[in-house]
């Protein structure tokens, strides 16, 4: 049976962290660890939790100095010693049933390396937010993230993977810990996709998202801020994509990542057709490839029932 580690990462919320961490203690399927890493908070969060955890054998605390969120997941990280890892923001929570509803996919499927969920926003904002209406294999996601920096993810609290991939996925530069003291599941998102972990996207409804402040990034967008953070994301690609090879020569097996998806969307189809275009060489030949996938995901979608397809 697969083993779950649980990193809670905090920094200066005290006032939510323990829901946080009862959450993870109160799951049905329980965690073989619960680590929270209190990243330098100076809020009063770390006698608090010594106070309130200091003495549970189930817990173990990591108080450091000040890193940001990527120094704090290599510290959760590093202490994991399970099968898997999931990540929980200290301002958010889960439904008890989350850890067995990720039990019985990674138990089932052990060719899948990567789960996210959909999210339930509450707080400031309520609101459902999600990949798609339904749970999907994504298959393999590298040449689509490496080329175009497509998002096969969720926030934090709402990923997990195998350890291995964790791991993986944060071998970084020390440098980076200050490029990414902030929104650093871009770390985890891009790397396993781009270091060719398999993805799967399971709707639980069991991960809840606190909108509390300013910590709804998707209303403060500015287009400086877009600018930055794609700029950003494309350098961490870039980083990943030199440590095994990748460039642009990935092109010629876009077709063949597209044939991992097993239930593709129409976008998805779309997506590669597109890709495929991209490619050097032959403009007949790449308008082919792309007809191929596009007819590939018109077959598929005929012999699916229509309550098994994926319309997003």
């Amino acid at each position: 049976m697969t083993s779950f580690a649980v990193v809670v990462t905090n920094y200066n919320y005290r006032d939510f962290v323990g829901a946080a961490v009862d959450s993870a203690l109160g799951q049905a399927r329980a965690a073989a660890q619960v680590i929270v890493v209190d990243d330098g908070s100076n809020d009063g969060s770390q006698a608090y939790l010594r106070e309130r955890y200091g003495d549970d054998p189930r817990v173990t605390l990591v108080c450091g100095e000040n890193g940001g969120q990527l120094v704090a997941f290599q510290r959760g990280v590093a202490q994991a010693r399970a099968d898997v890892i999931c990540f929980l923001d200290a301002d958010d929570r889960w439904e008890p049933g989350y850890l067995a509803r990720l039990g019985e996919l990674y138990d089932s499927r052990r060719d899948v390396d990567f789960v996210f969920s959909d999210i339930q926003l509450f707080g400031d904002e309520r609101r459902w937010m999600g990949y798609a209406e339904q749970s999907c294999d994504l298959g393999f996601t590298a040449i689509s993230t490496y080329m175009s920096m497509r998002w096969y993810g969720a926030p934090t609290s709402a990923l997990s993977m195998r350890a291995l991939w964790a791991r993986r996925t944060l071998e970084l530069p020390a440098e980076l810990g200050h490029t990414w003291r902030l929104s650093a599941d871009n770390c985890l998102v891009f790397g396993a996709s781009v270091l060719g972990a398999r993805k799967y996207y399971l709707r639980t409804g069991a991960v809840h998202y606190r909108i509390h402040g300013n910590n709804g990034w998707w209303g403060r967008q500015t287009p400086a801020t877009q600018y930055l953070n794609r700029f950003r994301s494309r350098c961490l690609i870039e980083i990943y994509a030199r440590n095994i090879g990748l460039d642009e020569r990935c092109l010629e097996s876009v077709k063949h990542e597209f044939r991992t998806k097993p239930d593709p969307s129409w976008r998805e189809a779309r997506h590669y057709a597109k890709l495929a275009r991209l490619r050097r060489g032959s403009w007949l030949r790449n308008q082919q490839r792309a007809a191929s996938i596009l007819w590939s995901a018109i077959r598929q979608r005929r012999r699916a029932p229509k309550t098994q397809r994926n319309t997003d």
